[in-house]
């Protein structure tokens, strides 16, 4: 699993860098400032949640299981927040209108807030020092 997490935080690192550039230069003549201001929030949310997941992936004394569903709950929330947030900023450049799935969004960050409390409870329940190897 430890893995698995590294890899998607890397992944989600990538294409944070990708996606940022695009928006900053492939994106400026097409959208409006402020549609390019919503593009890079999902780009910023996105970049945060990458070194989340490396933090978590790295961290040892993280069980399996909170890192399991941690993974799942990043995941889905970056999938539902950013690229919801991705397809609303650029909604004018496609024929289809995304404003329709715009409830998603907020599901999304619901997500990442749950991945963070679920690792602050973690941490709050753990007996023991935490060590950073």
């Amino acid at each position: 699993m430890n893995k698995q997490v590294l890899i998607l935080g890397a992944v989600f690192g990538l294409t944070a860098v990708i996606l940022g550039a695009f928006g900053a230069h492939g994106l400026k003549d097409l959208i409006s400032a402020e549609q390019i201001a919503t593009f890079e929030t999902g780009v910023r949310y996105q970049m945060y949640h990458a070194l989340f997941l490396l933090f978590v992936g790295m961290m040892p004394d993280i069980e399996l299981k909170t890192k399991r569903v941690i993974f799942y709950l990043v995941l889905a929330g970056i999938l539902l927040f950013s690229g919801s947030i991705y397809g609303l900023a650029t909604n004018s450049l496609t024929p289809f209108d995304f404003k329709t799935i715009g409830f998603i969004t907020p599901i999304g960050g619901l997500l990442l807030i749950i991945s963070w409390l679920l690792l602050l409870v973690k941490f709050l329940k753990n007996k023991s020092e935490i060590s950073i190897n």
